[in-house]
C-alpha cells in the first residue's frame, strides 16, 4: 500500500501530551483508522466507528503496517522517533513559515508537501500556531509505517 501521509490541526492545549490523546481518541472513537478504513480515503469525514476496543487493540490489528493515522503516534517526544511527534526545528519552520511562530490561520491552507521530505515513515511532527501571539493551534503532520 505504501505508506500515507496525514495531517490534522487541533485546539492548543497544554501539556501537548494532553491534545495528542485527546485527537487520537477522536479519531479512534470515529473508526479514522486502518483496518476499520482502508486509505487514502476519499471521505475525510468518514466515521465508521471504532472496530476495536481500544487503541493497544487497533494498533496491534494493523500490523506492520500501522494504522495509517495519528493512532500510530503515542507520545510527544523532543526529537524525532518510531510512534513520537517531535517539533520542527526552528529551520525548518522559518523555511516553511517564514518564521518560527506560524500564524495558526495558515495551517488549514498550507501546502504541506515539503514538511513530509522531513518526517520518516511511523514518525510525525508538530507545529504550534499562534493568534494575536498566543499559541491557539497544534498542527500535527506525520506518515504512516507503510
Amino acid at each position: 500500500m505504501g505508506a500515507q501521509p496525514y495531517m490534522y490541526v487541533v485546539d492548543y492545549e497544554e501539556p501537548l501530551q494532553a491534545a495528542l490523546d485527546e485527537l487520537r481518541a477522536r479519531e479512534f472513537e470515529a473508526g479514522r483508522y486502518c483496518p476499520v478504513l482502508m486509505f487514502p480515503q476519499d471521505d475525510p469525514n468518514a466515521t465508521p466507528g471504532r472496530g476495536h476496543d481500544t487503541i493497544a487493540e487497533a494498533f496491534a490489528a494493523a500490523g506492520a503496517d500501522g494504522t495509517n493515522s495519528i493512532l500510530d503516534i503515542a507520545k510527544i517526544a523532543d526529537a524525532p522517533d518510531y510512534c513520537a511527534a517531535a517539533p520542527f526545528d526552528d529551520e525548518a519552520l522559518v523555511a516553511f513559515f517564514g518564521g518560527t511562530r506560524p500564524e495558526a490561520s495558515t495551517f488549514d491552507a498550507w501546502p504541506c508537501g515539503e514538511a513530509f521530505d522531513e518526517i520518516s515513515r511511523g514518525m510525525a511532527r508538530y507545529v504550534v500556531g499562534y493568534s494575536e501571539g498566543r499559541p491557539s493551534k497544534i498542527l500535527f503532520i506525520g506518515y504512516s509505517f507503510d
